[in-house]
C-alpha cells in the first residue's frame, strides 16, 4: 500500500509513516518517533536517513522508503531505470527520454512508474560503486544500437552543437521494486533508492551494436570549478546599477570616484571606496566582492 502523504494539523501516532507531499530525490519516508499533532505548515525534511525534523509537537525519523522490504528474507525484484535529460541550449531541445533494461524481472514489455512510462531497451550500466580511494566514480552507460535510436538522437544533437554527442545531457537512474510499479496492487511512486543524477562526459564508443557514454558527477565535469564564483578582493563583481547592485541615486562619480554631472558620466569605480560614496561611509553595503581575501592565512 502506497504511504499517505503528509497533512497539516493532523494527530499521529508513533510507528505512523508518511512521505513529503513534493516529489523527493531522497528516497525516504519519514516515521513519528514522538507523537503530537502537525503543524500547519509542512517542515523542512531531513535529507538522510536517521535525520529528525520537529514538526509542532511531533518528531519525524527518516527512514529509508525500501528498509523493510529489504530486510525481508526473499525481497522483491529491484527493477532499474534510467532517464535522460536534454538541455534545450545544448541539444535542441528540453526532451526527456526513459528506459528500463527488462532484465530485472518477468517482463518483456515498456513499464510504467509513476505515471512515466519506460522503453524496454538492452542497457547496461557499470561503475556506479563509490570507493575511499579518493577518485570520483565514472560510470559507464551502454545502450543497445540495432535500431539505430541512439546513432539518430546524436545527429539530432549535433545537428545543434557540432561535435555534442549528448555531452551534458543529464542521466538519472532510479531503482525501485517491482512491487511499486504501476498496475501492481502494492504501486508507490515515491519508493525508490535514493536518486543519482549523473552527466554525460563524452560518448565512449558508437557502433552499428551499441553506443557507450561515460558518466561523471556535477563536481567531475571538465572545466567545472567548485565555487564557480572566485574569491576576488578589490573588483565588484555586480554590474553596476543592476538588481545585485541595488544603486538608483541620483548623484554621480566617474571610475576615479570624481564627482560628475550627468547619468551618462556615472561609472562605477568598482572599489570598496567607490561603493561607501553611493551607500555611506557607515552602511551595510551590497559590495560583490570579498575585500578580507587573501588576507588571512
Amino acid at each position: 500500500m502506497a504511504v499517505a502523504a503528509w497533512a497539516a494539523n493532523t494527530a499521529v501516532s508513533v510507528g505512523n509513516i508518511r512521505r513529503a507531499t513534493s516529489s523527493q530525490k531522497t528516497g525516504l519516508f519519514f516515521q513519528v518517533t514522538t507523537a503530537g499533532t502537525t503543524a500547519s505548515t509542512e517542515p523542512v525534511w531531513g535529507k538522510t536517513v536517521g535525520d529528525t525534523v520537529t514538526d509542532n509537537n511531533v518528531v519525524w525519523t527518516a527512514i529509508s522508503s525500501l528498509y523493510e522490504e529489504l530486510s525481508v528474507l526473499a525481497p522483491n525484484t529491484i527493477i532499474e531505470l534510467f532517464e535522460m535529460h536534454l538541455s534545450n541550449n545544448l541539444h535542441g531541445s528540453n526532451d526527456i527520454y526513459r528506459w528500463h533494461e527488462g532484465c530485472n524481472a518477468d517482463i518483456d514489455g515498456n513499464i510504467v512508474w509513476g505515471g512515466n512510462a519506460y522503453t524496454r531497451l538492452p542497457v547496461e550500466a557499470t561503475g556506479f560503486e563509490y570507493s575511499t580511494a579518493g577518485s570520483l566514480p565514472r560510470p559507464t552507460l551502454t545502450f543497445s544500437n540495432l535500431d539505430g535510436v541512439m546513432t539518430t538522437l546524436l545527429l539530432l544533437v549535433n545537428g545543434t552543437t557540432v561535435g555534442n554527442d549528448l555531452g551534458g545531457a543529464e542521466i538519472r537512474r532510479i531503482r525501485t521494486l517491482k512491487k511499486f510499479l504501476d498496475g501492481e496492487s502494492t504501486a508507490d511512486p515515491n519508493a525508490q533508492w535514493p536518486m543519482e543524477i549523473w552527466y554525460i562526459d563524452r560518448k565512449a564508443g558508437e557502433t552499428r551494436e551499441v553506443v557507450s557514454f561515460e558518466l561523471a558527477t556535477k563536481l567531475d565535469l571538465p572545466g567545472v570549478k567548485i565555487p564557480k564564483r572566485q574569491l576576488v578582493g578589490n573588483v565588484c563583481q555586480w554590474e553596476y546599477r543592476s538588481s545585485e547592485c541595488s544603486y538608483t541615486g541620483s548623484n554621480y562619480w566617474n571610475a576615479q570616484d570624481q564627482v560628475v554631472n550627468t547619468l551618462a558620466e556615472d561609472r562605477c569605480g568598482k572599489r570598496l571606496g567607490s561603493c561607501k560614496l553611493r551607500f555611506g561611509q557607515n552602511a551595510v553595503l551590497p559590495y560583490g566582492s570579498f575585500p578580507s581575501a587573501g588576507r588571512t592565512k
